[in-house]
């Protein structure tokens, strides 16, 4: 299970990093999916207005320091090392870095837990990552589809 958040938020780092996701007719919009995602997280998770108003501004906030790290782990491990030492110094920095994450979001869900009810934390939690498959399984079948002429 944890494997599986760390490969979502990996999946996450693409997906905010790399604008290259649609073809030129369709450039990707972080703010076009940031109000989808928010949208329909609402929905799911059955949020008020006075709910969603509380709960988004940290969600972004924990978005933007999750970019923060995910910045460092583009920067310091895109480059494949050339000996043994490298090799691990660079697995453990991504170690690091990847802990660092996860405390980023234990951090952020109890701060979630101040301004909603546990429940609602958790149908957003959960509303979050099938927002993120769905968008992703969407974005693969649209890269598999030949471009339009």
């Amino acid at each position: 299970m944890k494997m599986r958040k760390l490969l979502l938020i990996s999946a996450l780092l693409v997906w905010f990093v790399c604008p290259t996701f649609a073809d030129d007719s369709e450039k990707f919009s972080p703010e076009k999916f940031q109000a989808e995602m928010e949208q329909f997280i609402t929905q799911e998770a059955k949020l008020t207005n006075e709910e969603a108003s509380r709960f988004f501004p940290l969600l972004r906030e924990m978005h933007a320091k999750q970019r923060a790290v995910y910045e460092k782990i583009k920067k310091e491990c895109s480059n494949r090392p050339s000996n043994e030492a490298e090799c691990k110094k660079i697995v453990q920095k991504r170690d690091v870095y990847e802990l660092e994450l996860k405390t980023i979001q234990q951090t952020y869900h109890n701060k979630f837990f101040k301004v909603l009810p546990a429940l609602k934390v958790y149908d957003a939690i959960m509303a979050e990552d099938r927002f993120h498959r769905r968008a992703f399984r969407n974005w693969g079948n649209h890269r598999r589809q030949p471009p339009r002429r």
